[in-house]
Parts: C-alpha cells; sequence; structure tokens
C-alpha cells in the first residue's frame, strides 16, 4: 500500500500548525485505516492549544472525529455491536484504544488502562503520526472500539459523538434513574446542552440549565431545558427560586470549583452530583463533609467515558438527531489546511464548535 497523507502537527502554544507528509506503511491485521471526513475543535484541543492543558509534542491534535474505512485489517470484520464492517463504511470510535484484558478493563473502566493509546493526544512521530483528528486518515490501532454510524446522520451531527455525548452519555449512567426527577445541569456548553436532551429523554420532571451567559441558557431550551437559572446567583438566592422544587442530580460541565460547591448546596437529601468538567488545573474544591453526610450526598467522578457510552450515544443522536438542533452547534467550517485559522476563531469563544473538513 502506498499512500499519502497529511497531518497538521501541533508543536507549541499558540503556533502555526506544521504541514507534514506521511508515507503509510501496510496496516496489521488488528488494524483499520480511516480516511477522516470531518474534526470538530473540541474544548480540550483549544486548550491544549492556548497551553491551559499539557499535550506530548509534536501531536496531531483532534479525538471529535469521523472518518470511512479505507483498508480493514484481517482480524478486524465487525463493530462493537457486531454490525459487519465494509471498505467506506462511516464510523466513529473510542478516544482511547485499549486491552480488554487489562486491571482497570475487568473493573468496567477500561479509560483508565494501563498503556492506553488516546487519539489526538499521542506523540507525533515518522513511524506513527496519524494518530489524531487535524489530518487526512487515522490508523486505528488494535484495541480500538468503533462503531459504525448510520447513514441519516450528517457530518455536523456525528463528528463531537466519541468526546461530548460520550461522556455525557456516561454521566447519565452515574446519575442512574432520573424519572420524575430534578436534574439541573451547571454550564450551558456543548456538553451541558448535550445533558439537558439527554436528562430531557431520560425521563426527567425538569431539567434546569445554569449559566452566567444568557444566550446559552436561551439555547438550553431548544435543547430539553424547561428551567432556567441564572449563575450569577447564589445557592440561597436560587433556593428561593424554586422553593418546591427539590434537586435530585446535578451535572457539573463547568470545572469551576465555586460552581461545583454551589451546586453541592442545592442538592436535596440523597441527591447525586456528577463532575465531568473538572479536566484541567482549578482552585481546590471546599466541601463541606457534615452536610454531604448529613444529606447523604454522592459524587461521582467521570473522565472519558466506556464503549458503552459511546454506543448508547450513537443511538441517542439517531434517535433525536431531527429533535434537538445539534448541528448548528458547529456554527462554522475550515478546510484542513487552515487549521491555524480555524483554530483562532475558535479562540474568540463564539462558537460551540467549529468543523474541520478533509
Amino acid at each position: 500500500m502506498s499512500i499519502k497523507a497529511t497531518a497538521m502537527v501541533f508543536t507549541a502554544t499558540d503556533q502555526p500548525f506544521a504541514n507534514k507528509q506521511i508515507s503509510l506503511k501496510d496496516i496489521d491485521s488488528n488494524e483499520v485505516l480511516v480516511r477522516i471526513v470531518y474534526t470538530t475543535i473540541c474544548t480540550s484541543d483549544l486548550h491544549t492549544y492556548t497551553g491551559k492543558r499539557s499535550s506530548p509534542t509534536p501531536c496531531v491534535l483532534g479525538h471529535e472525529i469521523i472518518g470511512e474505512i479505507t483498508t480493514l485489517g484481517k482480524k478486524i470484520k465487525s463493530d462493537y455491536n457486531g454490525q459487519l464492517l465494509k471498505v467506506g463504511d462511516l464510523v466513529t470510535w473510542c478516544v482511547y484504544a485499549y486491552d480488554d484484558k487489562s486491571k482497570m478493563a475487568k473493573k468496567g473502566i477500561p479509560q483508565k488502562s494501563d498503556g492506553l493509546y488516546k487519539y489526538g493526544h499521542h506523540k507525533f512521530d515518522s513511524e506513527d503520526g496519524l494518530n489524531g483528528g487535524f489530518a487526512t486518515h487515522c490508523i486505528l490501532k488494535k484495541g480500538s472500539t468503533i462503531f459504525k454510524l448510520p447513514d441519516f446522520l450528517n457530518y455536523k451531527q456525528a463528528a463531537p459523538l466519541n468526546c461530548t455525548h460520550a461522556t455525557i452519555a456516561g454521566a447519565i449512567r452515574l446519575a442512574r434513574y432520573l424519572t420524575n426527577k430534578n436534574v439541573m445541569i451547571t454550564g450551558a456548553g456543548m456538553l451541558g446542552l448535550s445533558a439537558c436532551a439527554m436528562a430531557k429523554e431520560g425521563g426527567a420532571k425538569n431539567v434546569f440549565a445554569m449559566d452566567i451567559n444568557k444566550e446559552r441558557l436561551d439555547l438550553a431550551k431548544k435543547f430539553g431545558a424547561n428551567k432556567l437559572i441564572d449563575g450569577k446567583l447564589s445557592a440561597d438566592e436560587i433556593k428561593t427560586l424554586i422553593p418546591k422544587e427539590k434537586i435530585d442530580v446535578i451535572i457539573d460541565t463547568t470545572g469551576i470549583a465555586a460552581v461545583m460547591e454551589k451546586g453541592l448546596e442545592l442538592l436535596a437529601i440523597g441527591g447525586r452530583a456528577i463532575w465531568i468538567g473538572a479536566v484541567y488545573t482549578q482552585p481546590p474544591t471546599q466541601i463541606n463533609a457534615e452536610m454531604i453526610v448529613r444529606n447523604l450526598i454522592t459524587i461521582k467522578g467521570l473522565h472519558n467515558y466506556t464503549p458503552n457510552d459511546l454506543g448508547f450515544a450513537v443511538d441517542f443522536i439517531a434517535e433525536n438527531h431531527s429533535k434537538y438542533p445539534f448541528e448548528i452547534l458547529v456554527s462554522k467550517e475550515f478546510p484542513l489546511n487552515e487549521l491555524s485559522n480555524a483554530f483562532e476563531e475558535a479562540k474568540t469563544g463564539k462558537h460551540y464548535r467549529i468543523g474541520v473538513k478533509q
């Protein structure tokens, strides 16, 4: 096999991406070669680009990826759900490859397995350069969990599946039963809007969206939120606004210590707090231990997700792609060769997601 591929390589904070040409060798029997068709710039990509989080350099960023199968390894026959795979199929995959026999995988947390291979986070070199979304191709390693995508999903709906929506699917799993419960989502960014929709479809009695940005709150209504809360208000002020409603579940997407602390104060007895936003350094979170104990509060953290969560997310978007306007969240597009401009536009904060077309 002689295929020329292009990778846009991140080398340093706020620096233009380097265009690297790569000659592909034959893949092995446990790998899949994918031609990337679309990648969205995730907030964590932007954090790496601006120096807010560390990443090996040089590397190919991008993990919210979808692509068409170009070559299947001889041992790869079907996706995670048992659907037969063939050349030309549109697929997504978990943001990591893992060993299903590892200790952590057997505990049910494969995303923390030893030797995890994370797409969009792995170091770029001449032998292993196509491992992120901002390239023309990606090689899916042994242990990658692949999902065939429905033909009716468009690229804007499908690309964020394997990060945004899969992470929220994991949060919903940890929140457990939502039927007739009051659910509050703190932060109405991409994750928060996805959480509003999943909570609504999960049977929540009320879906509260809390943010300091009024435009984001207004958009949250289109994603299932029926109660909007100004994030500038204190916990006591919020309680006076909703005296008859007790918050059973809070899903925090902000990662901001003060917001997570406020959320704990709002929880009813027996409430659950699911924290997914705290993935970069913040001031320490101050927790009132007596309140946690007396009110029987459960706090659960989630970093990344399991393959089943991604499967749930694929099914959710397939079933609800016409009900909620997910595609409008990707509000601007750039070609791959203008990736530096795409990231500079993403830095403005005007967009939930920017799409990169390969």
